[in-house]
C-alpha cells in the first residue's frame, strides 16, 4: 500500500498499519509529491509494525544533496535492517524546479550518477569522485547500515529502464496498465540477480463506475501532462488516443483535457470496481511480471461517508489476505 493514505493523520497511522498487517499486505511505499516526505511515514512504520517492507517510490534525485539521500536511507536502513529499500527516481520540473527551487538538468544522468553513488556510499565506501553531473569529496557515512538496502530505479522508457536492468536492484514502474508490463520489461535488458520490478497501481475501490471514472479523468489529465509521462504513453502506443486530451491541455483547456479521456484509457489505467473486482485487477499486474503490486488508494464516496471504520473494512477486503488465492 501507498503510505500515507490521505484523511489520516500520521500519528494516527498506527491503527492504519496494523489493519494493513492484518490484511496480508507485505510492504509500505512511501510517494513523495508535496504532502509528506518519502522517510518520516517509513520511519514510523519501522517502528510500529516490524514485519512490514519498507520503500520509498520515490526520493528524488535532485531534491536533496547525495550525501543527504544517503544518510536518510542509512538511517532508515537501521532502524529497519534488512526490510528497507530505496526507490529514487528523475521527478519532474514542477516537483523540482518551482516548488524545490533546484535546476532540473540532465534527468537521466544525474540519475545514473547519484545511483552510482548511493550504492558505494551504502555500502560504507570512502567517496572521492567527480561524476558528470556533481561532485563529492572525501563523503563517508559515520554509521552505514549493516544490511545495505537495495536501490531500485523509478524508470518509464527504455534508457532509463536499461539503466534499471543494468545497475540497479530492480525498477519502480508508475501509471501503466497490466497489458502494458510485458512491453516495459522487455525493455529492461540484462538484469541484476534478485532484480525485484514495484508497480503502482492506482486503485479507486467503488461501484460507482460514474464517480470513479470522473476522478481518474481528473488524475490522468494532470500526470500524463507531464513530459516524461506523455513520453512514456507515446512510446506505449497511446498518442492517438490521448491527443486530444495534449492538445486541451497545451490549449488551457484543463477540464477539457480531462473530460477527452476516454473509457477504455481510464479503466486501463486506473482500477476500479468492487473490491473483489479490484484485487482481481491487481492481480492482472502480477500475472503479467510484477513482482510488487503497490495499490495506491483514491478516495471514494463510500469511504466519506463512513470514515476511519469503512477504512478498516476496505483495507480487510482488498488484503491479499482476503483473496482465496493469497
Amino acid at each position: 500500500m501507498t503510505v500515507p493514505l490521505g484523511g489520516v493523520p500520521l500519528d494516527g497511522h498506527d491503527a492504519v498499519y496494523a489493519a494493513l498487517a492484518g490484511a496480508g499486505f507485505t510492504d509500505l511505499w512511501s510517494a513523495e509529491v508535496a504532502g509528506s516526505d518519502a522517510f518520516t511515514p517509513l520511519a514510523l512504520a519501522a517502528a510500529w509494525q516490524p514485519s512490514l517492507r519498507l520503500g520509498t517510490a520515490v526520493a528524488p534525485v535532485f531534491t536533496r544533496g547525495p550525501g543527504l539521500l544517503a544518510m536518510s536511507a542509512a538511517a532508515l536502513a537501521e532502524a529497519a535492517p534488512g526490510r528497507f529499500s530505496l526507490g529514487i527516481g528523475a521527478s519532474s520540473p514542477v516537483l523540482v524546479q518551482d516548488w524545490n527551487a533546484t535546476r532540473f538538468a540532465e534527468p537521466f544522468r544525474r540519475t545514473r550518477d547519484v545511483l552510482r553513488f548511493l550504492r558505494a556510499a551504502l555500502r560504507g565506501e570512502p567517496v572521492d569522485e567527480v561524476y558528470d553531473t556533481f561532485t563529492v569529496r572525501r563523503f563517508r557515512l559515520e554509521r552505514p547500515p549493516t544490511v545495505p538496502p537495495p536501490v531500485l530505479l523509478a524508470a518509464l522508457r527504455p534508457g532509463m529502464l536499461r539503466l534499471a536492468g543494468a545497475e540497479a536492484d530492480g525498477t519502480i514502474l508508475n501509471w501503466l496498465a497490466d497489458e502494458d508490463v510485458p512491453k516495459v520489461l522487455g525493455a529492461l535488458g540484462e538484469r541484476r540477480p534478485g532484480f525485484e520490478v514495484v508497480a503502482r497501481i492506482f486503485v479507486c475501490p467503488t461501484e460507482d463506475a460514474g464517480y470513479a471514472r470522473t476522478a481518474a479523468r481528473r488524475l490522468i489529465a494532470t500526470y500524463l501532462n507531464v513530459p516524461a509521462y506523455a513520453e512514456f504513453h507515446r512510446w506505449l502506443g497511446r498518442k492517438s488516443v490521448l491527443g486530444p486530451m495534449w492538445r486541451a491541455w497545451a490549449a488551457g483547456d484543463r477540464r477539457g483535457a480531462a473530460e477527452s479521456v476516454p473509457d477504455e484509457v481510464v479503466d486501463a489505467l486506473v482500477v476500479h470496481g468492487s473490491p473483489e473486482t479490484c484485487r482481481a485487477r491487481v492481480r492482472g499486474y502480477v500475472t503479467s511480471g510484477v513482482d510488487v503490486p503497490v495499490l495506491a488508494l483514491l478516495p471514494t464516496p463510500e469511504l466519506a461517508a463512513g470514515g476511519a471504520a469503512a477504512l478498516t473494512t476496505l483495507i480487510a477486503q482488498l488484503g491479499p489476505a482476503t483473496s482465496p488465492q493469497g
